[in-house]
């Protein structure tokens, strides 16, 4: 446990730091603090936080910068946001992929970072379903969405389906799950296994299976506005490795649409600090991030992306603010 003396100490050298990008030393950190502390005190302490694993000393400075640790300790302990005085334009209800594309745009101006909003996920529904047997234990199964989007999947099977079995099977799921969400579809399969044939419940189980991440996939994106921002921001310009792992994870969205999907889970805004976990790849990014909802229903992720050394309680009140905007708008245009 930290005393009082040390976690103010630490709570100056990180706003020191995120304010000057420098490392601090420990004379910066007198003045900083306001605690009337010799330099060797302020040494001594700053060496107690470096062992603690929350500050760091760079080999080219005597001064010390926060770790992934200490940024943790200071935005869930020492972190104080401001309740305004934060001037954001009103989004327009107007259709989803407007406002989304309005929110990023928005959350990367506010923060001179990168903006990112998940699309809204809609329920995974299927209109039509129905396979096509392209070769022993191998078919196409091909749904069709409500708006009318299809997505074809191969699908490997231990059993080798006739084409009557196949029609028997797609009949079946269209006639009794056709318009239902497939969480819906799973349940109902799930219950009715005993009455159906051994064949035609696993080619079932299979197909919704299936059709859950072909609709998924389908539907998740991510909007991003703002990675040229990045080229401003010393961390990363001074280092073309750094600029270059960002820039490909904004390319792949991959790890960004399972931080996003993680973020969605949890209540109000989430940090997380590149380093701590694998949930963010990179050790020089973090994410400040936050649900938003349609009708009191959580429907999508949006957040902001920069440098561990950024303004949390700024990014704090950007995204929430903007999280706010975009519920109210999405359920207004609705």
């Amino acid at each position: 446990m930290l005393d009082d003396r040390a976690k103010l100490l630490l709570k100056a050298l990180v706003e020191r730091y995120i304010a000057d990008g420098q490392p601090v030393g420990s004379r910066t950190l007198s003045k900083a603090s306001g605690l009337d502390l010799s330099p060797a005190t302020i040494r001594n302490v700053m060496s107690d936080l470096e062992e603690l694993g929350l500050i760091a000393s760079p080999h080219t400075s005597a001064g010390r910068i926060p770790t992934s640790r200490g940024y943790r300790l200071f935005v869930d302990t020492m972190l104080t946001v401001q309740r305004d005085g934060l001037e954001t334009p009103a989004l327009t209800p107007d259709q989803p992929q407007k406002v989304i594309a309005s929110a990023a745009n928005l959350l990367s101006n506010l923060s001179h970072f990168v903006g990112v909003v998940m699309t809204p996920r809609r329920p995974s529904v299927f209109r039509h379903i129905e396979f096509l047997r392209l070769s022993e234990r191998r078919l196409l199964v091909i749904i069709v969405s409500p708006e009318g989007d299809v997505q074809n999947r191969i699908l490997l099977t231990e059993t080798d389906y006739s084409q009557s079995q196949l029609l028997e099977t797609s009949n079946f799921l269209n006639s009794h799950y056709a318009g239902m969400a497939i969480e819906q579809v799973r349940s109902r399969v799930q219950q009715e296994l005993v009455s159906l044939q051994s064949e035609i419940a696993t080619l079932m189980q299979a197909a919704v299976q299936v059709s859950t991440e072909a609709l998924a996939e389908d539907q998740n994106e991510v909007v991003i506005a703002g990675e040229r921002n990045l080229l401003s921001v010393s961390d990363f310009s001074s280092d073309m490795g750094h600029l270059r792992r960002a820039f490909d994870l904004f390319e792949q969205k991959t790890q960004l649409m399972r931080l996003l999907d993680v973020s969605s889970q949890a209540e109000g805004v989430r940090i997380y600090i590149g380093g701590e976990s694998q949930i963010v790849p990179m050790q020089e990014l973090s994410v400040v991030s936050s649900p938003y909802e349609v009708d009191g229903q959580i429907v999508g992720t949006l957040g902001v992306i920069g440098p561990t050394r950024m303004p949390y309680d700024r990014m704090i009140q950007i995204v929430n603010i903007t999280s706010r905007l975009v519920s109210n708008a999405l359920s207004q245009s609705k």
